[in-house]
Protein backbone atom coordinates (compact mmCIF):
# COMPACT_ATOMS: atom_id res chain seq x y z
CA UNK A 1 0.00 0.00 0.00
CA UNK A 2 2.87 2.34 0.77
CA UNK A 3 3.92 2.53 -2.92
CA UNK A 4 -0.06 4.20 -3.96
CA UNK A 5 0.96 6.68 -6.20
CA UNK A 6 4.44 7.39 -5.09
CA UNK A 7 4.97 11.64 -6.05
CA UNK A 8 8.60 11.63 -5.68
CA UNK A 9 11.23 8.33 -5.10
CA UNK A 10 13.57 8.07 -2.07
CA UNK A 11 16.60 9.58 -4.00
CA UNK A 12 14.69 12.52 -5.00
CA UNK A 13 13.60 12.90 -1.51
CA UNK A 14 16.96 13.32 -0.47
CA UNK A 15 17.41 16.66 -2.68
CA UNK A 16 14.51 18.55 -1.17
CA UNK A 17 14.12 21.45 1.90
CA UNK A 18 12.20 20.81 4.53
CA UNK A 19 9.50 22.85 2.90
CA UNK A 20 8.87 20.52 0.36
CA UNK A 21 9.39 16.79 2.35
CA UNK A 22 6.59 17.56 4.40
CA UNK A 23 4.58 18.55 1.32
CA UNK A 24 5.68 15.31 -0.52
CA UNK A 25 5.27 13.22 2.75
CA UNK A 26 1.80 14.73 3.66
CA UNK A 27 0.58 14.44 0.53
CA UNK A 28 1.67 10.60 0.11
CA UNK A 29 0.19 9.77 3.63
CA UNK A 30 -3.29 11.76 2.39
CA UNK A 31 -3.44 10.09 -0.45
CA UNK A 32 -2.90 6.35 0.84
CA UNK A 33 -5.02 6.95 3.72
CA UNK A 34 -7.99 8.51 1.58
CA UNK A 35 -7.65 5.23 -0.92
CA UNK A 36 -7.40 2.99 2.48
CA UNK A 37 -11.13 4.17 3.24
CA UNK A 38 -12.51 4.40 -0.26
CA UNK A 39 -11.09 0.65 -0.75
CA UNK A 40 -13.35 -0.63 2.21
CA UNK A 41 -16.27 1.72 1.84
CA UNK A 42 -19.01 2.70 -0.74
CA UNK A 43 -19.33 6.64 0.81
CA UNK A 44 -16.76 8.24 -0.86
CA UNK A 45 -15.47 11.04 1.50
CA UNK A 46 -12.71 13.22 0.17
CA UNK A 47 -9.75 14.50 2.01
CA UNK A 48 -10.95 18.10 2.10
CA UNK A 49 -14.37 16.64 3.65
CA UNK A 50 -12.10 14.67 6.27
CA UNK A 51 -10.86 17.92 7.19
CA UNK A 52 -13.52 19.46 7.82
CA UNK A 53 -15.48 16.44 10.23
CA UNK A 54 -12.05 16.25 12.05
CA UNK A 55 -12.54 20.03 12.79
CA UNK A 56 -16.46 19.20 14.26
CA UNK A 57 -16.09 15.78 15.50
CA UNK A 58 -17.41 15.69 18.72
CA UNK A 59 -18.19 19.59 18.09
CA UNK A 60 -21.08 21.62 16.65
CA UNK A 61 -19.42 24.81 15.55
CA UNK A 62 -20.91 27.26 13.26
CA UNK A 63 -20.73 27.34 9.64
CA UNK A 64 -18.55 30.61 9.81
CA UNK A 65 -16.61 29.19 12.84
CA UNK A 66 -15.42 26.12 10.41
CA UNK A 67 -14.92 28.81 7.45
CA UNK A 68 -12.14 30.98 9.54
CA UNK A 69 -10.84 27.93 10.85
CA UNK A 70 -10.14 25.42 7.84
CA UNK A 71 -7.57 26.65 4.76
CA UNK A 72 -9.99 25.94 2.23
CA UNK A 73 -12.34 29.14 0.42
CA UNK A 74 -15.57 29.70 2.24
CA UNK A 75 -17.13 28.60 -0.87
CA UNK A 76 -15.55 25.34 -0.95
CA UNK A 77 -16.51 24.53 2.42
CA UNK A 78 -20.05 25.44 1.80
CA UNK A 79 -19.97 23.13 -1.20
CA UNK A 80 -18.02 20.46 0.82
CA UNK A 81 -21.02 20.45 3.71
CA UNK A 82 -23.63 20.79 1.29
CA UNK A 83 -21.89 16.94 -0.27
CA UNK A 84 -21.56 15.78 3.42
CA UNK A 85 -25.31 16.81 4.38
CA UNK A 86 -26.00 14.66 1.07
CA UNK A 87 -24.51 12.33 1.79
CA UNK A 88 -25.93 11.84 5.49
CA UNK A 89 -22.84 12.66 7.38
CA UNK A 90 -23.54 16.03 9.00
CA UNK A 91 -26.51 17.66 10.04
CA UNK A 92 -26.88 21.47 9.37
CA UNK A 93 -29.19 23.59 11.88
CA UNK A 94 -30.18 27.24 12.92
CA UNK A 95 -28.60 28.84 15.75
CA UNK A 96 -30.75 29.79 18.67
CA UNK A 97 -31.26 33.53 18.85
CA UNK A 98 -29.58 34.00 15.17
CA UNK A 99 -31.39 33.89 12.55
CA UNK A 100 -28.18 34.27 9.99
CA UNK A 101 -25.95 31.59 11.39
CA UNK A 102 -26.42 28.10 11.12
CA UNK A 103 -24.27 25.24 12.73
CA UNK A 104 -22.62 21.78 11.87
CA UNK A 105 -22.69 18.15 13.68
CA UNK A 106 -21.52 15.14 12.52
CA UNK A 107 -24.97 12.27 11.76
CA UNK A 108 -24.69 9.17 13.42
CA UNK A 109 -23.51 7.31 10.64
CA UNK A 110 -20.84 10.46 10.05
CA UNK A 111 -19.14 9.63 13.86
CA UNK A 112 -19.48 6.29 12.54
CA UNK A 113 -17.20 6.81 9.48
CA UNK A 114 -15.18 9.18 11.25
CA UNK A 115 -14.03 6.69 13.97
CA UNK A 116 -13.73 3.80 11.53
CA UNK A 117 -11.38 6.22 9.77
CA UNK A 118 -9.48 6.91 12.82
CA UNK A 119 -9.05 3.11 13.33
CA UNK A 120 -7.82 2.65 9.62
CA UNK A 121 -5.41 5.46 10.44
CA UNK A 122 -4.15 4.30 13.50
CA UNK A 123 -3.12 1.36 11.58
CA UNK A 124 -1.64 3.31 9.28
CA UNK A 125 0.76 4.75 11.68
CA UNK A 126 1.51 1.20 13.19
CA UNK A 127 2.66 0.34 9.94
CA UNK A 128 5.12 3.47 9.81
CA UNK A 129 6.21 2.88 13.06
CA UNK A 130 6.87 -0.59 11.58
CA UNK A 131 9.33 0.93 9.13
CA UNK A 132 10.89 3.34 10.86
CA UNK A 133 10.37 2.74 14.50
CA UNK A 134 7.79 3.89 17.21
CA UNK A 135 10.40 5.59 18.77
CA UNK A 136 11.33 7.56 15.54
CA UNK A 137 6.94 8.02 14.77
CA UNK A 138 7.14 9.29 18.71
CA UNK A 139 10.14 11.80 17.81
CA UNK A 140 8.48 13.02 14.80
CA UNK A 141 5.27 13.59 16.33
CA UNK A 142 6.55 15.74 18.89
CA UNK A 143 8.39 18.03 16.85
CA UNK A 144 5.57 18.45 14.93
CA UNK A 145 3.61 19.56 17.72
CA UNK A 146 6.36 22.31 18.98
CA UNK A 147 5.90 25.60 18.69
CA UNK A 148 7.51 26.53 15.64
CA UNK A 149 7.73 30.44 16.05
CA UNK A 150 6.20 30.82 13.03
Amino acid sequence: MIGVNRLTSNSELQNLDLIDLLSERHILVRRISEKAWNDKSNIYISNSEWYIMARIYKKRPTISYVTKNVDISRQAIHKFIKNLSVKGLVKVQNVEYNKKEKCIELTALGNECYEQNAALKAQFEKKIAANISAEQVKVLKDILKLDWGL
